[in-house]
């Protein structure tokens, strides 16, 4: 198989686990490699394009870019500054901050997150949720968001896949690639090996 075509073949792979009733532990991807900081991956400036999805992951209408630019702190914590761009030309805007609190564990804060988001990272996946305030006058008021997030064998792309819920019921899904913007990349240390 040509070189090229291996991380796009991992993708895949990693799709079709994703896309599973019951999805894997996020603790099963411990020892997989190249491993995902995302306090790190996402320093530098990324982009991402996006297609949501009916409930057998065809595409719908409703399609998605962001532009981001993560900058890391003093305290090895990261603030993103992330511009949303949907479909029908509207445009939001969010600031996280991204705070390792252990060898797994994440925390992140952003204006519209009710709370606290939550985050585990194992191997090259990265697990993630938490609660988003709607503008005013949405009749949802608040929805609940669930990210799997995904690494390339390459450490180059970011494969997203996400949910958006209500009471547990699903009123959205998601698919998601992430890149770099030429220049923007983190350095080669940010994506270390299983072992470390």
């Amino acid at each position: 198989m040509p070189t090229s075509r291996r991380p796009l073949l991992s993708l895949l792979l990693l799709l079709a686990v994703a896309a599973c009733d019951t999805p894997l532990p996020i603790t099963s991807f411990a020892g997989t490699a190249p491993v995902l900081r995302p306090e790190q991956w996402f320093a530098g400036t990324t982009r991402s394009w996006g297609v949501f999805e009916d409930s057998d992951g065809a595409p719908v209408t409703g399609r998605f870019t962001t532009d981001a630019t993560g900058t890391v702190q003093p305290d090895g914590s990261l603030m993103l500054a992330q511009t949303i761009h949907l479909a029908d030309g509207t445009t939001q805007r969010r600031t996280w901050h991204l705070t390792r609190l252990d060898a797994h564990r994440y925390a992140a804060t952003a204006g519209p997150v009710v709370g606290t988001a939550d985050g585990e990272a194992y191997g090259r996946a990265f697990h993630w949720t938490y609660r988003l305030r709607l503008p005013p006058g949405d009749w949802l008021h608040t929805v609940r968001f669930e990210h799997w997030m995904y690494l390339s064998d390459d450490g180059t792309t970011l494969l997203n896949r996400f949910t958006v819920s209500k009471l547990g019921i699903v009123v959205a899904r998601a698919s998601e690639t992430f890149v770099h913007v030429p220049g923007g990349a983190p350095p080669a240390a940010s994506m270390p090996s299983a072992a470390h």
